[in-house]
């Protein structure tokens, strides 16, 4: 390569009329390979000419016989493509239904190839991916994302009886603001990986997005106010038992503050300020047993109340981070400083915007915690 005059002058004649006469698109195609690259172009000029890859074009110069126009048809049209019967596909939607573990398979999801693959051995029928997902579009079915679930680890009785208490104390801290408090805390960390997000772009095309992974991650801990969205969160350093306690002291300092702020006396918020219900999840530094009497000693006004099992759905603040994250999705930052900076603003100074009954993704069910 290139090969100038590869050619003899009677194949160059034969391919220069069958380029005339030949009816079958791509087999003209490469024979203008042929005949550009016996005019001494080099397979990347060839390959821009004719608006492909130069491994393509490599490939049928290579395999293709000038003197064979058959040699230059893909190999999959010269076989008849066999056609599925009723009865095949009544047993596509029979399987597409039911779990790979059914039949003995160690993966958890079906794809065409293995929907292809698996049918043959029931049928001795042999199609495509692509005649698969053609047949169950036709039947309606589409390609998308299973839904998350939790429910196979769930209780159904403690989340029950969980869910009568949430709604008893949500109840009193709308009638009583002054005497109860709830408050949903969590811990959440944002990183200055770049997050691939799905986008729209023209058919045939793909945007490109910048993969590196770049250190830095800000560490959040705090909680959302249920009775007016009010948030306190804080930068650490590292989730733990003695960092749970500092920030719920913080917690306690920056509420006993406001409660003075109305005209109450700091020196008896212990005994008559707000009961601060604080409704967290199973981490095993929330539970620890130092701390807990620690909590129970110092900070008397509160009251922890622990989520039931893989129950995400009844912490309201994880609409806060899912807001949050999805803000910072698309945007690149310097440094650890200046993506900390942003999530502070948007977490604690109301520049987040949370659509409050919207539904997460990954988290098992809607957030139901309203």
């Amino acid at each position: 390569m290139p090969a100038k005059n590869c050619l003899s002058p009677e194949e160059k004649k034969n391919l220069q009329e069958a380029m005339r006469n030949e009816e079958r698109p791509e087999v003209r195609e490469r024979i203008l390979m042929f005949l550009l690259l016996n005019d001494g172009k080099t397979y990347q000029e060839i390959a821009e000419f004719i608006g492909c890859s130069q491994r393509r074009v490599a490939y049928w110069c290579v395999h293709g016989d000038p003197n064979n126009l058959d040699s230059l048809e893909d190999g999959r049209r010269k076989k008849q493509r066999p056609k599925a019967t009723e009865e095949y596909i009544n047993k596509l939607l029979e399987v597409v239904d039911k779990e790979p573990k059914e039949f003995g398979y160690e993966f958890g999801r079906w794809t065409g190839k293995r929907l292809a693959e698996h049918l043959e051995k029931e049928t001795g029928i042999l199609l495509s991916k692509s005649q698969i997902a053609r047949i169950l579009k036709a039947k309606k079915y589409v390609y998308i994302w299973g839904k998350y679930s939790l429910e196979d680890k769930q209780n159904p009785e403690k989340r029950k009886e969980f869910k009568e208490k949430l709604s008893e104390y949500l109840k009193l801290a709308k009638e009583k603001p002054e005497s109860i408090q709830v408050w949903f805390w969590d811990e959440c960390g944002f990183s200055l990986r770049v997050i691939r997000r799905r986008s729209w772009t023209k058919k045939g095309k793909r945007k490109k997005v910048k993969g590196q992974r770049r250190r830095g991650r800000v560490n959040i801990m705090g909680g959302l106010r249920y009775s007016d969205r009010k948030r306190v969160c804080f930068v650490i350093k590292k989730g733990n038992s003695e960092t749970f306690y500092e920030q719920l002291k913080k917690l306690n300092e920056y509420l006993k503050e406001e409660w003075v702020s109305q005209g109450n006396n700091p020196e008896e918020f212990e005994k008559k300020g707000p009961k601060i219900v604080i409704i967290l999840d199973n981490a095993s530094f929330h539970k620890k047993k130092e701390i807990i009497e620690k909590i129970e000693a110092e900070l008397p006004n509160i009251i922890l109340e622990y989520l039931p099992a893989y129950s995400p759905d009844y912490n309201l603040i994880e609409l806060v981070w899912h807001s949050a994250k999805e803000y910072i999705a698309h945007r690149e930052f310097e440094n650890r400083e200046e993506l900390e900076k942003t999530v502070r603003k948007l977490l604690n100074e109301g520049e987040l915007i949370i659509h409050w009954n919207r539904k997460i993704k990954n988290k098992g069910n809607a957030i139901n915690a309203m």
